[in-house]
């Protein structure tokens, strides 16, 4: 080859050896099932978070991480995921941006309307009227 002979040959690309989802996704049948197998999955994941959102704990991690199981099949399960991240990351440099006393009464209205959700849902599913319960235990009535 001489110098004024250009370069077309590019180098050899690399491929990555197939996955598992790879090797399934190859047979009909097998792309057919893991669709189902995964949507089920996810849906059941997502139900469960949406289910814990009102009470204390990881409800919206739980959300996420059946939209994450989800984007795996489906493509707007990766857009829904895409946009959820989004925002969730805008709230919180948004909280963030915020003096000490604002985000203290951010976290203050959180707290009062997650109490009040566990209130509801234990006097109407359980009958308990928690207010009515530490009050008493507060006075010692």
């Amino acid at each position: 080859m001489s110098q004024s002979e250009p370069l077309t040959e590019s180098p050899p690309e690399e491929h990555s050896p197939p996955g598992v989802l790879d090797r399934i996704r190859a047979n009909p049948t097998g792309r057919l099932a893991l669709k189902i197998g995964i949507g089920v999955l996810g849906a059941v994941v997502v139900a469960v978070g949406i289910v814990l959102i009102p009470f204390p704990g990881p409800g919206w991690a739980i959300v996420i991480l059946g939209l994450a199981i989800l984007a795996v099949e489906f493509a707007w399960a990766r857009r829904l995921l895409h946009f959820t991240k989004k925002h969730v990351q805008a709230w919180t440099h948004w909280v963030l941006r915020q003096s000490l006393p604002m985000r203290a009464l951010i976290g203050l209205a959180g707290f009062i309307f997650i109490s009040a959700v566990v209130w509801l849902s234990v006097k109407l599913t359980m009958g308990i009227d928690l207010a009515a319960v530490i009050w008493k235990f507060v006075t010692g009535a």
